[in-house]
């Protein structure tokens, strides 16, 4: 374990940063909850959980006043950053679920699976196809997901293929719950903190 890395995991009420927190201990990492813009200034990894409505999560850290801090730490100083389930979906330029304008990092935008095709919310396990060819299943809980062409690292089927997760440079984000996807998800952490190929 690389003692010299600062593990900031985003605590904001739309999040679930305690669980994410508990899986982040659980392999052998310590980390701690950020709350504050002072909180993100010496992170080397920083972690957006997410649960619930893109507007709530994008309401939290506005009022947080964590949204400068967090786009210098990212965008600026490169960051390591991974964005979990709504985490990936703000990164997005905007999103169908109240009409809300995200952090706009990546291209694209976020729509609702149809409901005349699909049970919603999509709710349990589903296969991930990552670019490199890896597969494996990974937790998901989302009513919403990223409508993009750019950036795609991994892509599963829900009534059609939609984007399961994203990566540029040194942003990550899944749709699907690392924290609640048993070895596989503890796995993908694990490789996000080591610095690993993912």
């Amino acid at each position: 374990m690389n003692t010299r890395i600062n593990i900031k995991i985003i605590d904001y009420k739309a999040g679930n940063a305690p669980s994410v927190l508990q899986a982040v201990t659980h392999i052998g990492y310590k980390a701690s909850l950020a709350r504050k813009p002072e909180d993100l200034l010496e992170a080397t990894h920083i972690i957006l959980p997410g649960v619930g409505s893109a507007k709530a999560t994008m309401e939290s850290l506005h009022e947080l006043d964590l949204l400068e801090a967090l786009e210098d730490a990212v965008l600026n100083k490169k960051v390591k950053f991974l964005g979990i389930c709504v985490g990936l979906q703000v990164l997005f330029e905007h999103s169908e679920e109240e009409d809300t304008t995200c952090l706009g990092w990546l291209k694209g935008k976020v729509v609702r699976f149809n409901p005349t095709e699909v049970r919603v919310p999509q709710m349990g396990w589903n296969q991930v196809n990552f670019v490199d060819g890896k597969k494996d299943y990974f937790y998901f809980v989302n009513s919403y997901y990223a409508k993009t062409d750019c950036d795609i690292w991994g892509t599963s089927d829900y009534g059609g293929q939609f984007t399961a997760a994203v990566c540029r440079d040194n942003i990550y984000a899944t749709q699907f719950h690392v924290e609640k996807s048993g070895e596989a998800g503890l796995a993908l952490l694990t490789s996000f903190l080591e610095g690993s190929q993912l």
